[in-house]
């Protein structure tokens, strides 16, 4: 790939805002970006970096945002016909619209379809990495691969493991689950930019025997990431006491089975039992914070401040299609306003930290992606903070205030903010069908 240099504001995290203040931050006002094979070369002042490189072509977006791709940590591709169906809470929910929906992804063909569109839509909202459910089919998870391969991006995805109380076109048994995931481990982890997640939908669908699975096939794969649904929705916590009389908290289900630890990811989290949070704490799991998600299902407002006050690690998720948003700056407008009603502030330059190198850290990608850095992969988003009139109009009265600008953008942006996409450093936005 023949050298490029993205110009812009520069702007990248270090470390977190909450715990290292203004130091946290990294920003150039008229600096570049260096990519070379789908890294980043070099970081600096623009004039530095044009003289480094003085046949490298030029993308020029001066005055607007360089940074780093969102992330997003909890997402599931086979429901992007499910977004926005009416009027259930989350158990009605599964089976009125989404149980549907994901029967139909046993067919490649259709599978296809969804899984170049989902792409297609990542990229045009700026998100470049993404933590994904597959459906129980393995079908879903080779075409997804297939299609994130094909595109050079960094991608983690599972097949769903279910083997109960849902419909027969979406149950494996434990050891088909087992070995279909075994065999897509074998084939996809750590091809190109891609990793795997053992998946396991919920407690409420799988017995104990596979759950013993999932954490067997955790143990033979110590690359492999495990991702889970913990404490949504008050009914489905009753469901799994009464589907496990003998655990004391949902967690405990997981717990027994080896599920927990830094590679595992849990969406959720709304309800949490204060031994939860310990066990989450002691075993450095994720607890993914999917706002948009909670609000529309009615589940319940996520406690943040509990979570950091116990250092148990926090990502920020979309959640679609029970989220309402493939933008991670909407779900970051909607994560806001969640913690607000629970009488707690998020800064905008912490939401920004958590879009990107935070959630790289959750996934422990912190050494390859999540920041503008010399050696880490080139995947960058351009952000106009004036993408709309009404954006421009509020941007009137910011006087060099990068933290009231990032703001603007959380509570305002959209897609249409996000000007561009580098994938490995290879603009993909603009090439996406309008």
């Amino acid at each position: 790939m023949a050298a490029r240099i993205i110009r812009g504001r520069i702007l990248s995290f270090d470390d977190e805002p909450r715990l290292a203040g203004a130091g946290a931050l990294k920003m150039i006002e008229d600096g570049a970006v260096l990519v070379e094979d789908g890294r980043i070369a070099a970081v600096g002042e623009v004039g530095a970096i044009r003289a480094r490189a003085p046949r490298a072509a030029i993308d020029d977006h001066a005055g607007k945002l360089v940074m780093p791709g969102f992330i997003d940590t909890h997402i599931h591709y086979s429901q992007t016909r499910v977004i926005a169906s009416y009027g259930a809470q989350l158990l009605e929910w599964l089976q009125k619209y989404t149980f549907v929906e994901e029967q139909k992804l046993r067919d490649r063909d259709h599978a296809d379809i969804v899984a170049r569109f989902f792409l297609d839509e990542m990229f045009r909202q700026g998100t470049t990495t993404a933590m994904v459910y597959c459906t129980v089919h393995p079908e879903s998870v080779d075409v997804f691969f297939d299609e994130s391969l094909k595109r050079g991006a960094r991608m983690i995805a599972g097949k769903v493991m279910m083997d109960r109380n849902a419909p027969e076109g979406l149950t494996d048994d434990p050891q088909r689950g087992y070995d279909e995931s075994k065999a897509l481990i074998a084939r996809w982890s750590g091809r190109g930019r891609l990793d795997y997640a053992v998946t396991p939908r919920f407690a409420i669908t799988s017995t104990e025997a596979q759950l013993e699975a999932s954490g067997a096939l955790l143990r033979e794969s110590p690359g492999a990431y495990m991702q889970t649904h913990l404490d949504e929705n008050r009914a489905e916590i009753a469901f799994v006491k009464e589907l496990f009389p003998w655990a004391k908290t949902y967690l405990e289900v997981y717990e027994r089975y080896g599920l927990l630890g830094p590679r595992s990811v849990f969406g959720h989290c709304v309800h949490l039992e204060q031994s939860e949070v310990a066990a989450l704490a002691a075993s450095r799991s994720v607890a993914a914070f999917c706002p948009t998600s909670n609000l529309f299902l009615g589940s319940g407002l996520f406690d943040m401040k509990r979570l950091h006050d116990h250092e148990v690690r926090v990502s920020l998720a979309t959640d679609v299609g029970g989220g309402t948003s493939y933008s991670m700056l909407q779900t970051a407008n909607e994560a806001y306003k969640v913690l607000q009603m629970g009488g707690q502030s998020w800064p905008a330059l912490q939401a920004f930290y958590q879009m990107t190198l935070g959630n790289s850290r959750a996934l422990g990608l912190q050494d390859r992606i999540g920041a503008i850095r010399e050696g880490l992969e080139a995947d960058i988003i351009v952000l106009d903070s004036r993408a709309t009139p009404a954006m421009a109009h509020r941007m009137e009265s910011v006087e060099g205030d990068i933290a009231e600008e990032l703001f603007i953008l959380m509570m305002m942006g959209d897609d249409r903010a996000v000007q561009e996409t580098y994938v490995a450093g290879r603009p993909v936005k603009s090439g996406l069908a309008k």
